[in-house]
């Protein structure tokens, strides 16, 4: 393989004369390298790419971010490139293909893909959504590493053996740790036919395994982030660097140490491939390319108009083409997704479609009319539920759409009623047919504000297509806006135009999206979602969320950062129904909110209980004949003793607590493509109208209502009750400005634990101790078991305390568990935690945290948080109080709900969805 560089070199080499005469024209400009030239395959793609890979030049995958449509995925099957759709919402970060065949991508939300035959087949991993996958690598199917990081913390390596991923031990006492004792990220793993396994990261960090055993640290000398390493035979090849502070690139010695062989001229490095003979390539900042020729490294001029903050991948084919992608990765952008080739040509790889020329909207055939057998309310409260299913969950502007469009549909209804008053429009009309006459006034109402409102919304293309088809199959001209004369059309019209000007002035702020019209601000910075800790100048009051990614609950990706506070103005719009009391004051008073201290601690509780029976095996029985039957706005129903259709009692329907929990969580706080709450109960009503045997009468009593009466009256009275609801419950949280529950966990566990005035960690302020939910877990009570212990010295303790993990195989951990600067037990297998002496504790693969410094001076000492429910191996009934002194003593907190932090410390999260209950 010939390369530019090559050329250039030859001529740097021949004596003085030749290089006169170069210098008039024999070397005055290079010959194209044979048998390979530089392509550019791709560029300005909408996403960054991030890396490449694939089994051969004829099968080339190059995967990136997700810009709102998916993940970037590219395939090259040797003569077209193609965009395949994973039907995830992610971002990749890494593609490798293992000796065989079998092709594995990874990403964010602890996403390991494998993919066969063209589908997207997802791996059950042992981390949790807030994980990404910076790197995977594999010798063989059952012998796969992985690699990656929390945001910025919290780095895991770990193995696929075939059946199952595992989170491997780390040499943890020789590792850097943050500033709260988490392990720094890991960014790349590969490994040789030597049986040797690399890991590169944050802080100078280079790891090896030898033939499956335990990994080790290779010295460097420099705390620089390495973000990949690549070799082939003996060659072993190390790079990264800092940002803005240069490039670093360290080769693997024959004395086995990392040399620092950093070319001139470099900026930071983000790739490298290393080719059998020898040849290789480095890529980074601003496009730069290096090549590896004879043990040198030198940079490349591949003249193509890259424009890209940086080249993020390489890549070497067996057939010696190179391969490359980056983007603008280092920005908010995040876009720029190109890709390079050098070798033998290639096509380029077609272009994305202009965001500024999206093809027409259409509407799904099946969202046209979804429930054709229903009344024509019914059926236009379908298309208002995809609408809102389409547009972002907000409750408050969906709750006034669906009153809206439900008076519309009453108003039209009601003008051919003798006795009903409209609610916007009190006309009165007659018609020959009125069945005919409701239906046309009806459909031209709800059309003409479900149009004005959710055409300039999220989806609003799709739904502006779905109303109009709905209406050409109705038979009805949806271009007709007339608005003069008695016709039913005229008048669903002025229907709507009397609507659409009310909402003008109604308080919503509507012709400037909903913003706030009152200059609300807030006391309490905003809690950074990812670090530990909440700092609350306020513990009484709201904190804002600064997010890293902010996903909506339908999948659409909004603007990450710190969220701002929806409806604060909410309490000015005008409601259905309700009256302010004489004088003024809130709708409805609900009293003053609880004082932060002991008024809170109850609800505390509560939370906390709640949250931790979301891991419970314990079963429940869900039928009617232990559920429901609640007296009015509560949950206090024993259920029913007996069907009372049958005569007969109901069977038992067993199920998981943890089950039942999680689903009840999930269907309220709304998944992809929720009608969001309030559509919720409109979901609710369709559904127990459509239930056989149900008996359409007003209140249980009087005549059966036809489905068009019982529909726009149950509409009115339950999207008015909705409407009013929200306005109620954003007047409320605005009037106190309530503490969020994850930021009054966090702070009340930095605080310690309020129940044992004499006890380590006391503050009047902390979380309670409650057997079995809040409880002390000292780092002693880690060591009970009956399996091996290895005790490790306790940093900071003043000598003599030690505490012992219970020992598993060593090769899981080696017997030990380290306990770094903040003595934190780091990633203790959930082996290591099912014990006899630890009932009712049970922890995935995540973290524990033996925590000091009680800060607002108090004593080093524990942290509290809740435990979790369940049956544990050999477990006893509860977890006994422990009471630590203060040497001996030093207590771990350990939990599965919420990350948490002080000055002095931090509780850890570890389960499924630490951030679930915020």
């Amino acid at each position: 393989m010939t390369h530019p560089i090559r050329t250039l070199v030859a001529c740097w080499k021949v004596p003085l004369l030749v290089l006169l005469t170069a210098l008039l024209g024999a070397c005055e400009k290079p010959p194209d390298p044979e048998p390979g030239s530089w392509t550019l395959v791709a560029s300005g793609r909408p996403e960054a790419l991030l890396s490449v890979g694939g089994t051969g030049p004829r099968d080339v995958y190059a995967v990136g971010l997700d810009r709102g449509s998916g993940p970037a995925v590219l395939h090259f099957d040797g003569e077209r490139w193609a965009a395949m759709d994973t039907g995830l919402r992610l971002d990749l970060w890494t593609v490798h293909a293992l000796p065989g065949g079998q092709v594995m991508m990874g990403g964010s939300n602890a996403t390991l893909l494998r993919v066969e035959e063209g589908r997207f087949i997802r791996m059950p991993a042992p981390g949790l959504a807030r994980q990404t996958v910076y790197s995977i690598w594999g010798s063989r199917p059952d012998d796969v590493y992985a690699v990656g990081s929390g945001p910025g913390r919290a780095g895991f390596v770990w193995h696929y053996d075939g059946t199952a991923w595992r989170e491997l031990a780390l040499p943890q006492e020789q590792l850097p740790r943050t500033a709260d004792g988490d392990l720094w990220p890991f960014f790349k793993v590969w490994g040789n036919a030597k049986g040797e396994v690399y890991v590169v990261g944050a802080q100078g960090v280079v790891l090896r395994s030898r033939d499956g055993g335990p990994f080790e640290v290779l010295p460097t000398g420099t705390t620089d982030r390495f973000v990949s390493v690549h070799g082939a035979g003996d060659t072993v090849v190390v790079v990264g660097g800092r940002t803005g502070g240069g490039c670093r690139l360290l080769e693997l010695n024959a004395s086995g140490q990392l040399e620092d062989r950093t070319p001139l001229g470099c900026q930071l490095l983000q790739d490298v491939a290393i080719a059998a003979d020898g040849t290789g390539y480095a890529v980074g900042q601003n496009g730069q390319v290096f090549l590896r020729e004879k043990g040198a490294w030198r940079l490349v001029d591949h003249r193509m108009d890259l424009r890209v903050q940086y080249l993020q991948g390489v890549w070497l084919d067996a057939e010696g083409g190179m391969w490359t992608v980056g983007g603008n990765v280092q920005s908010t952008r995040l876009d720029g997704g190109a890709l390079g080739h050098f070798g033998r040509p290639v096509p380029e790889a077609p272009a994305p479609v202009a965001p500024g020329n999206p093809p027409a909207a259409t509407c799904p055939a099946e969202q046209v009319d979804p429930r054709p057998t229903g009344s024509i309310a019914r059926r236009w409260n379908e298309q208002l539920m995809g609408a809102i299913r389409r547009d972002i969950p907000r409750p408050t502007v969906h709750a006034r759409n669906l009153y809206h469009v439900s008076a519309a549909m009453w108003d039209a209804w009601a003008a051919y009623d003798a006795t009903a008053d409209g609610t916007f429009v009190r006309e009165k009309h007659s018609a020959t047919d009125v069945a005919r006459a409701r239906e046309e006034a009806i459909s031209y109402a709800a059309y003409r504000v479900l149009a004005h409102r959710y055409t300039p919304a999220i989806g609003g293309k799709t739904s502006a297509a779905c109303f109009k088809a709905f209406m050409l199959e109705l038979g009805y001209d949806p271009d007709d806006t007339a608005s003069s004369g008695d016709g039913p059309r005229a008048l669903g019209n002025r229907i709507a135009q009397a609507i659409i000007a009310f909402g003008a002035t109604d308080g919503a702020n509507e012709q400037n999206d909903y913003a706030d019209t009152t200059g609300f601000s807030f006391v309490n910075a905003p809690l950074v979602v990812d670090d530990v800790g909440a700092a609350l100048v306020n513990p009484a009051l709201w904190q804002p969320l600064n997010l890293a990614v902010s996903v909506t609950q339908n999948g659409i990706n909004t603007s990450a950062g710190v969220q701002g506070y929806i409806g604060a103005h909410w309490r000015n719009v005008t409601p259905f129904a309700m009256v302010r009391p004489e004088g003024g004051g809130l709708y409805h008073d609900p009293g003053p909110a609880p004082s932060f201290g002991a008024e809170v601690r109850g609800f505390v509780v509560d939370v906390l209980r709640k949250s931790s029976l979301l891991g419970s095996d314990a079963l429940i029985d869900l039928s009617p004949a232990s559920t429901g039957n609640n007296s009015l706005g509560a949950n206090d129903g024993t259920g029913h003793p007996v069907n009372p259709v049958t005569g007969t009692p109901y069977s038992p329907q067993w199920v998981k607590h943890g089950d039942f929990g999680r689903v009840l969580a999930e269907f309220w706080a709304d998944g992809p493509k929720s009608e969001t709450p309030p559509g919720h109960w409109n979901v609710l009503a369709n559904q127990v109208a459509d239930s056989p045997g149900f008996s359409r009468r007003l209140f249980g009593t009087g005549a059966v209502l036809d489905a068009l009466e019982w529909d726009v009256k149950v509409y009115l009275a339950l999207n008015g009750a909705v409407h009013d609801a929200a306005i109620t419950a954003w007047e409320i949280k605005r009037e106190f400005v309530t503490v969020r529950p994850i930021s009054l966990v966090r702070y009340m566990g930095g605080l310690g634990q309020s129940s044992e005035p004499s006890g380590p960690s006391y503050h009047v302020d902390g979380l309670p101790l409650v057997p079995g939910l809040i409880e002390v877990v000292t780092a002693e009570k880690l060591g009970t078991g009956t399996a091996a212990r290895a005790p490790v010295a306790l940093p900071g303790t003043g000598g003599g305390a030690r505490v012992a993990g219970r020992a598993g195989r060593p090769e899981d951990r080696g017997g030990r568990f380290w306990l770094g600067a903040r003595r934190r037990v780091d990633s203790v297998p959930t082996a290591h935690l099912r014990d006899a002496g630890l009932p009712r504790l049970h922890l995935r693969t995540q973290h524990l945290q033996p925590l000091g410094g009680g800060g607002h001076g108090e004593p080093d000492g524990q942290r509290v948080l809740p435990g979790r429910t369940g049956r544990v191996r050999g477990g006893a009934e509860r977890l006994p109080d422990v009471r630590a002194g203060p040497v001996d003593g030093h207590p771990v907190a350990v939990g599965d709900l919420l990350r948490r932090g002080g000055s002095g410390g931090a509780i850890t999260a570890v389960g499924r969805h630490p951030h679930r209950a915020g």
